[in-house]
Order: structure tokens, then C-alpha cells, then sequence
């Protein structure tokens, strides 16, 4: 019996796609990390029944380095540093992720990649194919595809079955741009945290400490904060005053009236019009006008707008609202959180999600109406 390895981006998610596509008859073993479980089951691909082996890896499996010799501070002036010679290292050795994958991927026919579906995902599917080509089996025919590529948005069923009934192929194009990324940000980041560490310890009474890092994305995000933290302690907050005036109708209700002046900066004048109006008992309508409001239906989140909507409605840092974001995506509830794009993919199960919701004591009412009526379909713009 043929044998396909596939493998997720985490434990957690390798859990829940094997549950999926196995209809929960999966059995399941630690690996030899004692960290990643590997979940199997027999199921039918390429026309006939074979075993699959669903395990993962935990992030990123390589990281890129500096050669030994460009490690010693004193010895490497910073320059060298953007044509020095770079290595993969192991990214984590504690968690021995390539002798894992090699283990479980030796003697297979086929290797099925589940990483996440953005360019750190694609990136991750070629460190785990350098990981076990040289110990799955040779493929029987010269043209046969042996590696597949499963792309998926959500964790539902519909969408992850989907996606195992469409397997492609990895892009090479989207991981070398990851490498070229990390290479950049190696050179850069170790280069100048050397320099300016080297610099200014020193040259300052208060400036005591031992590493001055820097960061091609941390530091322009430094000069926003700082930008922003100057500009709130120059601002110099100047008092106003508003004139505020509620009427009664005939008919019993209660108008709020808008001042044509908004807010006026002189307190006397303020105080002027506001005795000229409590002196008077009755308004005169000079004119009525009737305008229609419509509201656009929400767009779905891009990661951005969810991190600024979870600062502001929740008061969640980015990094909390990312960790629930990401068990949110793992059990099924939300498409996958890091996205540019504010659209849903064509097979995220809507329906599925509410359903979900629909025994929910503070909004479960709503969604049971929703699940009644029918929804509208999210905006596609």
C-alpha cells in the first residue's frame, strides 16, 4: 500500500486537518520529538486506497545565519557583514522538526504540504521538501507528481476538502522571495546592530546598554511611535464652548438642535447667546429637509483593520488579538487572519460558521434569525 506524508504549519492545526479528512477516524501516535503527534488513516488517492500520515512542523524549520567565522564582533568589521557567506541553520534544534519529518517521510510515495497559505507558508513547504527528498521513494514514472500543494483560507470542512480534491503544486517564486527577505534583513539588522552598539557604548553617561539593536522594520516603526508620542506632547489643548439646546414638540417629542457655529473659543460670547436662547419659550422652523442614511455592509477583517479594530472595541494588544485569531482560524470560526485581502474566499462556509454561534447566550437569538431568513453575501470590493 502506498503511503502519503502531509504536513500543517502546527500541531493544532495538523489535529484538526486530519480530523477533517479523515471524518474523525484517525489514529494517532507521538512523534519522536515528542512535541509534533502524527495522525493516520486510509483514504483513497489517485484513484486507489492508500495511507496517510498527517504530522507538522512548528513554524519555520530552518533560519538563516552567518558562517562561524563572521560571529566574532572584533575581529569582522560590520561592512563585511553584507558579503559574508550565509547559511540555513536549524531553526529550533530542541525540537529536532528535519529528523522528524525525515523519519516519518522515509519510504513514502507522496508528500502533501498543508503550510499556511501566504509566503512564510510557501517558504516552509520547501524547507520541509529539502527535509525528505532524499528518503521518500523514487517516483515509479519520470513524469509522475509526487509532491502536492493543498491551498485553503479556512478550516472548515468544506473548505479543507476542497482543497484535498484540488491539491497544485508549491511556488518556488514565493519562497526564494522569503529567503531573499530573511538574507536582507540579516545583513541589515546584524550590520548596523553592530555598528551603532559598537558606536555609542561609551559616548553617553546613561547609555549603559550592552546591545543597541536594529531592525529594517523595527526601527522605522520606532520612528512612527516616537513621531506620534512628540507630536502628543507639543499639542497644547485649548478650551471651547458649546451651546447645547433640546425643544418639545407639539407632538410630545424631543429635538436635539445642531449650532450653526459648532463650538465658539471666547467664553463671554458663548455665554451671550446662551442667556439669548433661555430667554426664549418658543422656536420658530424655518424650513425642513429630509435626507436618507444608508450604511454599506461590513467588509471582512484584513489583519490590519483586525488588530486596530480589536485595540479600539476590545482594548487587545496585537499581539494578544493575533493569538486568539489564530484559534479562532484552527477551530473553524474565521477565515486565516494574516491577509492583506478584506474579501472571503469563495469556499469559506458562511452557514457553517453561524451555525456554530447559534447556542450562544449573548447573540445566539440573532444568529438563529440569521440562519432563518438567509444572509446577504459579504461585500466583494
Amino acid at each position: 500500500m502506498k503511503t502519503a506524508l502531509m504536513v500543517a504549519e502546527k500541531p493544532s492545526l495538523a489535529q484538526s486537518l486530519a480530523n477533517i479528512l479523515s471524518n474523525g477516524k484517525m489514529k494517532t501516535r507521538k512523534g519522536i520529538n515528542g512535541v509534533c503527534s502524527v495522525h493516520e488513516y486510509e483514504d483513497f488517492f489517485q484513484s486507489e486506497r492508500i495511507k496517510f500520515k498527517m504530522t507538522s512542523v512548528c513554524g519555520h524549520v530552518m533560519s538563516m545565519d552567518f558562517i562561524g567565522k563572521y560571529n566574532n564582533w572584533d575581529r569582522v568589521d560590520p561592512a563585511e557583514l553584507f558579503s559574508a557567506t550565509t547559511e540555513k541553520k536549524e531553526a529550533n534544534p530542541k525540537l529536532s522538526i528535519p529528523k522528524l519529518l525525515e523519519v516519518e517521510a522515509r519510504g513514502c510515495d507522496y508528500l502533501i504540504l498543508w503550510l499556511d497559505c501566504d509566503k512564510e507558508g510557501e517558504n516552509i513547504c520547501f524547507e520541509v521538501i529539502n527535509a525528505v527528498k532524499n528518503v521518500m521513494k523514487p517516483t515509479m514514472r519520470r513524469n509522475e507528481q509526487t509532491i502536492f500543494r493543498a491551498h485553503f483560507s479556512a478550516i472548515t470542512e468544506r473548505d479543507i476538502k476542497a482543497a484535498m480534491n484540488s491539491l497544485g503544486e508549491p511556488n518556488e517564486n514565493e519562497a526564494r522571495s522569503v529567503d531573499a527577505r530573511q538574507e536582507l534583513d540579516l545583513r541589515i539588522g546584524c550590520a548596523f546592530t553592530r555598528f551603532q552598539t559598537k558606536f555609542f557604548q561609551g559616548k553617553y553617561g546613561n547609555l549603559d546598554s550592552s546591545l543597541i539593536s536594529f531592525g529594517p522594520c523595527q526601527t522605522p516603526t520606532l520612528g512612527f511611535c516616537v513621531e506620534r508620542h512628540d507630536k502628543i506632547q507639543s499639542f497644547k489643548p485649548e478650551a471651547y464652548w458649546v451651546l447645547q439646546v433640546k425643544v418639545l414638540t407639539s407632538g410630545g417629542t424631543t429635538l436635539n438642535l445642531d449650532w450653526d457655529r459648532v463650538r465658539i473659543f471666547d467664553k463671554e460670547v458663548a455665554e451671550l447667546f446662551l442667556q439669548r436662547v433661555k430667554n426664549k419659550k418658543e422656536a420658530l422652523v424655518t424650513g425642513t429637509s429630509q435626507k436618507e442614511k444608508t450604511r454599506q455592509r461590513p467588509q471582512a477583517l484584513n489583519t490590519v483593520e483586525l488588530m486596530r479594530v480589536a485595540s479600539s472595541g476590545l482594548g487587545m494588544g496585537p499581539h494578544h488579538a493575533m493569538q486568539i485569531a489564530e484559534k479562532l482560524y484552527t477551530q473553524g470560526y474565521i477565515s486565516y487572519p494574516r491577509t492583506e485581502t478584506t474579501q472571503y474566499s469563495e469556499n469559506f462556509d458562511l452557514i457553517g460558521a453561524l451555525q456554530q454561534q447559534q447556542n450562544s447566550s449573548e447573540w445566539g437569538t440573532e444568529v438563529k434569525e440569521l440562519l432563518k431568513t438567509g444572509i446577504t453575501k459579504p461585500r466583494y470590493d
